[in-house]
């Protein structure tokens, strides 16, 4: 499963990709190209995390795959700057940067409110432990009391 989303955010890299090239063959702006470029860095994203991982036959996979998007990004880059107006390209990268920065915070976020999360359920089951001891020992020490004063009897 995790091979067949991989083929599938490397495809939509590749769609992404072209259409570019194709829009900026035909005489089109590099601007106009926003979605596909969207596209484009949102499945190299999502490859990066994957390559990232150690240990997986995909994280292998991922891996060329990232390296052949950086191949296409090579092109990207002669297509912003022969294209494209000047200083574009490093625009481009601080924009990247800037969003790699976003979704890492956001990731962190995320990361830290499941944390909290664990933290409020594993207080609530200890608590409950606790509480139910406190009560079995209250009922220990009421049986004990009974069980005197019936002995007594």
């Amino acid at each position: 499963m995790v091979i067949l989303e991989t083929i599938a955010v490397i495809q939509t890299a590749n769609a992404a990709i072209s259409a570019v090239k194709e829009l900026v063959g035909n005489g089109k702006d590099l601007m106009d190209c926003g979605k596909e470029l969207g596209e484009y860095f949102g499945a190299k994203s999502k490859i990066q995390m994957k390559a990232d991982r150690n240990g997986s036959g995909s994280g292998l996979e991922a891996f060329f795959a990232l390296e052949k998007l950086k191949q296409q990004e090579k092109e990207l880059k002669e297509i912003m700057i022969y294209s494209g107006r000047g200083g574009l390209w490093d625009d481009w990268l601080a924009f990247q940067a800037n969003a790699k920065r976003q979704r890492d915070e956001a990731l962190n976020a995320e990361k830290a409110k499941r944390a909290k999360k664990l933290k409020v359920i594993k207080e609530v089951i200890y608590g409950g432990a606790i509480a139910l001891s406190i009560l079995c020992a209250i009922g220990i020490i009421g049986f004990m009391f009974w069980w005197i004063s019936q002995q007594s009897k």
